[in-house]
């Protein structure tokens, strides 16, 4: 009996539903450590703090529901199935309706040709439809196949754990949108939990906080300050191939 280790790769989707849980005990941290330890309070104590500690409050709130709406997105949108019996569709229409019109009719002889030459190397630059021997289909241009999900995918970008689906051409748009939010709400939670994080070992010493709500200050600090660093390496990545209109597959193969 032969092995397919492809086929194994489908356990990866055991790792996204870790993932998916992970994220939501980050999200719960990060919100308990921000809005319940650090902001609720300084909400009673009146003046431009209070004021400042509202907006800052509101702002959380917008973009925590924009990444949500994004993720859950990404995780239940279909990434670009491709049809059952797919197959390239031919240009020969034009060519079978100029052949059916009278002679006297047609463009001159030279533009005749001019046209069928420019009409091959069209067809000669346009990426030839492929075959799928793993689902006994056509593959489309710029479509792979992905060993996770099994199935071949529409602009394939990558297969993503942290949302156990694959990145593709109909989710791609919310995979792009869901970086942007989660960098923009990780440098906002980095950036209000600096100074507790800078009088954490003052308040180790001298015991003047509970050590429970220490921990989740540091905890949240710590991952929040790593996504965010993650997060820029990504968000420039993306937007790279973006504006260059390649995938991660396609650089990876160039």
């Amino acid at each position: 009996m032969d092995l397919n280790l492809f086929k194994l790769c489908s356990g990866l989707k055991i790792l996204g539903y870790f993932m998916i849980v992970l994220v939501a005990a980050i999200i719960v941290v990060s919100y308990y450590a921000v809005v319940i330890l650090t902001l609720g309070p300084q909400l009673f104590e009146g003046g431009f703090k209070s004021f400042l500690s509202f907006t800052i409050i509101v702002v959380f709130h917008v973009l925590l529901v924009l990444l949500l709406w994004c993720y859950f997105m990404v995780v239940f949108c279909d990434p670009g199935s491709v049809p059952e019996n797919w197959k390239p569709v031919m240009e020969e229409g034009n060519l079978e309706g100029s052949s059916s019109e009278p002679l006297s009719d047609c463009v001159a002889t030279e533009d005749l040709a001019s046209a069928l030459s420019s009409s091959s190397e069209r067809m000669e630059r346009r990426p030839a439809a492929r075959y799928c021997s793993k689902c006994e289909n056509g593959k489309p241009p710029r479509c792979h196949h992905c060993s996770v999900c099994q199935k071949c995918v529409l602009k394939m970008d990558h297969h993503c754990v942290w949302v156990v689906n694959c990145v593709g051409a109909h989710n791609y748009k919310f995979f792009l949108l869901f970086l942007l939010y989660t960098f923009l709400e990780t440098i906002m939670d980095t950036s209000v939990l600096l100074p507790t994080f800078i009088k954490f070992f003052q308040k180790v010493m001298n015991h003047s906080a509970s050590p429970g709500n220490l921990a989740v200050t540091f905890l949240a600090f710590v991952l929040n300050l790593a996504f965010a660093l993650s997060l820029l390496c990504f968000v420039i990545m993306h937007a790279s191939l973006l504006f260059s209109n390649t995938t991660s597959i396609e650089v990876i193969q160039l």
